[in-house]
């Protein structure tokens, strides 16, 4: 029997159902992380042979045992409901009665103007324009890092978050204060692509399928990450050596250095700037509801 002969693995399956209902590839690796740890757990029991009570056995764990947030013990029960619904395709008619993780009750961190100032001011470089951008358009972090260089609007000053929670495009206003750091950040890149294209490497991921639809799309300047990675890898799908966008992890070693310089004692993350971005604008009057349409003028007051 060839290895495409042989049957295929109850992961692969969860992996290809995921890509065929175009699930993020955030989503995708955390879903497989959790099906795969809930088998382990009941000792690798294939999960035809388990139902309700092992379900609400491993959740319960997480929750007594692991401390895990609320968030993450739903997001597994979601994972495990995908693995029934869409891989097994069993429409199970459960009531889940799982010992439930205590929901957290503090209030997100919000820095006054000065304190995100001074923060940005110890940055340099990338990770000081993705934090600009963060704060500058209220994006998640992974919003920002996943941004292509189609997505970017100078001309009505706006950028187009593509997939964002719940797979949903929108639109963000792009602040005028960015807009030329922002282009300069991108003649740098554009530098890196042409080195990339003349040493034969230059292509991307493409999202759902796209590279077979538009087999020269991976290559062209649109689809370029604005914050492409200092390295190339190797995808393990198509085997090509690709830059990825930057990691998430640098930013915030980055930031948890600035935070310390810039002597703020409160609790800082990447998250933090999204909401300093909605409070300001609440406090300088501005209603969210209508954010999308907010005139660049609206964000003259929290340029850094």
């Amino acid at each position: 029997m060839t290895v495409t002969d042989r049957p295929k693995m109850l992961l692969e399956v969860v992996q290809e159902t995921l890509r065929r209902k175009h699930y993020s590839f955030r989503t995708e690796k955390t879903y497989l992380q959790w099906i795969k740890r809930y088998l382990l757990f009941h000792n690798k029991r294939h999960p035809r042979e388990m139902g309700k009570a092992e379900i609400e056995a491993f959740l319960t764990h997480l929750a007594v045992q692991e401390h895990v947030a609320a968030a993450t013990q739903n997001q597994t029960l979601n994972a495990i409901l995908f693995l029934y619904r869409d891989v097994l395709e069993q429409q199970p008619d459960w009531n889940i009665q799982a010992v439930r993780a205590r929901r957290s009750t503090s209030l997100p961190t919000v820095l006054t103007p000065e304190e995100v100032r001074s923060i940005i001011a110890q940055m340099n470089g990338v990770y000081r324009l993705v934090i600009q951008l963060l704060y500058g358009t209220g994006m998640r972090l992974n919003e920002a890092l996943s941004l292509r260089i189609k997505d970017l609007d100078f001309t009505q000053h706006q950028i187009i978050v593509r997939n964002g929670k719940g797979m949903k495009d929108r639109v963000t206003m792009l602040p005028d204060s960015l807009i030329g750091p922002l282009q300069s950040h991108l003649q740098q890149v554009n530098t890196l692509h042409q080195q990339d294209l003349e040493q034969g490497y230059g292509s991307v991921w493409l999202p759902f399928a796209r590279a077979r639809k538009y087999p020269n799309a991976d290559r062209q300047w649109g689809w370029q990450w604005v914050f492409p990675s200092s390295r190339r890898i190797e995808n393990p799908d198509s085997g090509l050596w690709q830059r990825y966008h930057l990691h998430e992890s640098g930013l915030q070693k980055a930031l948890k250095q600035a935070v310390r310089c810039a002597k703020v004692t409160k609790r800082v993350g990447c998250h933090t700037f999204r909401h300093c971005f909605a409070t300001h604008l609440l406090q300088n009057g501005y209603d969210l509801s209508t954010g999308q349409n907010l005139s660049i003028e609206a964000h003259r007051g929290l340029k850094t």
